[in-house]
């Protein structure tokens, strides 16, 4: 009984000093630990012992994420310097076309201006010309050529049918175009009323059928030739007509 009472009592004693050999380490550690804690600058004393290096992690998620919207809104940027740029263009043409049209117009206008112009300088100049050629009547000379050109013209004037040919036919064959020519020998002569003048007309006939605007003088080339057709239009339908005689 008693050797089993001493063992115990000896386990008790080791017990104790273990405890306390354990709260002396502790203090030491924890003395180590506040001296690796001054400052730098503040006089300690070292130890040997050297502290652990601790690792940093680093993290790229976040870098990504600020390139991504960095890009994202240079890329919005730029459309939208696109767009400006294609607005601007855009009224630039659109201002172009506008001018163009305006120009076109203008254009258009004074070519019309100048068409009206020109038109009414024609109408002025035509306006001119009728009158000079109503003030300065038409001449003919003094030929056979000259007396039936202006027949012809009294003739149109008074709806006597006739040509040129006709009545240049005709004078050649009774009065060989002289205008004092006359009859003396026919039937006409020996009834006291011979026939005169480029067509030879007898005085009856020629009062009768004498053309208002023209001598009354019969052996007149004009009053005698535009009668004569007035004759010959009136009894044959025309100076053409006649190839003899009539």
């Amino acid at each position: 009984m008693s050797k089993n009472i001493l063992t115990r009592g000896h386990s008790r004693a080791l017990t104790r000093h273990h405890k306390i050999a354990a709260a002396g380490v502790a203090a030491l550690g924890a003395a180590a630990i506040g001296f690796s804690a001054v400052p730098s600058n503040a006089s300690t004393t070292t130890t040997g012992i050297a502290a652990p290096t601790a690792k940093v992690a680093y993290s790229t998620e976040q870098i990504e994420g600020v390139q991504a919207g960095v890009t994202d809104r240079m890329a919005g940027a730029s459309v939208k310097v696109e767009q400006i740029a294609a607005k601007k263009q855009a009224a630039e043409e659109a201002a172009a076309q506008a001018a163009a049209k305006k120009e076109a117009a203008a254009a258009a206008a004074k070519a019309e201006a100048e068409k009206a112009r020109q038109a009414e300088e024609a109408a002025g100049r035509a306006a001119e010309r009728a009158t000079v050629k109503k003030a300065a009547p038409k001449t003919y000379s003094d030929t056979l050529d000259g007396w039936i050109r202006e027949s012809l013209a009294i003739m149109e004037k008074h709806g006597i049918p006739g040509s040129y040919e006709g009545i240049h036919r005709n004078v050649i064959r009774e009065s060989s175009g002289n205008p004092k020519a006359i009859n003396l020998w026919d039937i006409n002569a020996q009834n006291g009323i011979p026939s005169k003048g480029l067509l030879q007309v007898i005085p009856p006939t020629f009062e009768a059928y004498h053309v208002p605007g023209t001598s009354k003088n019969i052996y007149d080339p004009v009053a005698n030739i535009t009668a004569a057709c007035n004759y010959a239009a009136d009894k044959y339908g025309t100076m053409d007509n006649v190839d003899s005689a009539y």
